[in-house]
């Protein structure tokens, strides 16, 4: 199954993901198609008109760009997800401001979709992190 992960940028959730044999849908593997097209020709900004575009299909004009164009490349993932899992309170440094405003607005989004969803806390030690894999480990198997 495609499952979206929030954080979208979370390497321990993309490696659990995938480890349980679900494909993990991620900012890093759709940044690198962006980064790759030919069509993108100031690779530091990595948006085309196209992807602002999308980002008004997620969001209205009156919301911060910042959002709109995470949306951009994010919401379409929402899209194709099949199953997702939502990681709160993690650490206030965790990303910028606009991020946690789009990880928001991306829980709604996942929330309203319907699909299977897990969500957990950001573990604050061990013995939490060994909870929060055995949740996440039951849940993937689940999907099957």
């Amino acid at each position: 199954m495609k499952v979206f992960m929030i954080p979208p940028n979370s390497l321990i959730l993309y490696d659990l993901v995938e480890r349980f044999g679900h494909q993990p849908l991620s900012l890093m593997g759709e940044l690198r198609e962006h980064v790759v097209k030919p069509e993108v020709e100031s690779p530091p900004l990595n948006i085309s008109q196209e992807d602002i575009m999308k980002g008004l299909k997620y969001a209205g004009i009156e919301v911060p760009s910042g959002v709109r164009g995470r949306l951009a490349i994010w919401g379409p993932m929402v899209d194709e997800a099949e199953a997702a899992i939502i990681m709160h309170d993690m650490p206030y440094t965790f990303g910028c401001v606009g991020c946690h405003r789009t990880n928001l607005m991306l829980t709604y989004m996942v929330r309203r979709k319907g699909i299977p969803t897990l969500e957990v806390h950001y573990p604050h030690d061990d013995e939490e992190a060994k909870v929060m894999v055995t949740k996440i480990k039951a849940f993937l198997e689940g999907l099957k």
